[in-house]
């Protein structure tokens, strides 16, 4: 590229008129704004170069997702409320062994260790785990669904086994009625020993398989 010629400060002084004639003031108006025009476009190529590509973190081009009040798995809503309910109940266990979870499709689970909940061989309510049960049906929105499920170890036959598991169930049943549960909402069932969770040829897998689960459900329709 030619350079532009570059009029030394010799020149300039030992030609005044030259530079203040019409001749230069033309010059100087074309010239301008071609220079004006060429930084102009050599600093945007300058600004576009500090990108690396990234896009922008600015406040105002970050977007933060809503997050959802609830999600439905298994047709089953868990609502701010159940995740409450979760929480009361743990609180309320402390110390009981019983165990609280939500389930892989949406439910509250309780299990009730029946060594805990009952005496041997007896369906009587044990005043120890009433408080977790009193959390779990407090205040309980219209659409929620209870079903509690009895379960044995295998050291009995299905004769007593069976009867056992839902005389219990039924028990959880009545003392949440009788806490303001509206009956309809309740289905109960006994297992009896059909369903083990650990091994029956020990103490603790038998201890494990005697329990009573409790789901709590909210359908999302």
């Amino acid at each position: 590229m030619r350079r532009p010629r570059v009029l030394s400060r010799h020149v300039a002084e030992a030609a005044p008129g030259v530079l203040a004639g019409p001749r230069w003031r033309w010059l100087a108006a074309t010239s301008l704004p071609v220079l004006a025009l060429a930084l102009t476009l050599l600093g945007g190529c300058a600004s576009m170069g500090d990108h690396s590509g990234a896009p922008s973190t600015s406040p105002s081009t970050t977007v933060t997702p809503a997050l959802p009040a609830g999600s439905v798995i298994g047709g089953n809503l868990w609502s701010p409320r159940m995740e409450e309910r979760r929480l009361a109940v743990v609180q309320a266990s402390g110390g009981t062994g019983i165990g609280v979870v939500r389930t892989a499709d949406n439910q509250l689970k309780l299990t009730l260790p029946t060594d805990a909940a009952f005496d041997l061989g007896r369906s009587e309510l044990k005043p120890s785990v009433r408080p977790a049960l009193d959390e779990a049906s407090r205040d309980l929105d219209e659409q929620v669904r209870i079903t509690i499920v009895g379960h044995t170890d295998s050291s009995a036959g299905d004769a007593v086994n069976g009867p056992l598991s839902l005389d219990r169930a039924e028990t959880v049943r009545e003392y949440l009625v009788h806490h303001g549960v509206r009956r309809g909402r309740l289905l109960v069932e006994g297992r009896g020993g059909r369903q083990p969770v650990a091994s029956n040829a020990t103490e603790a897998g038998r201890a494990a398989n005697r329990r009573i689960e409790i789901f709590l459900s909210q359908p999302a329709s």
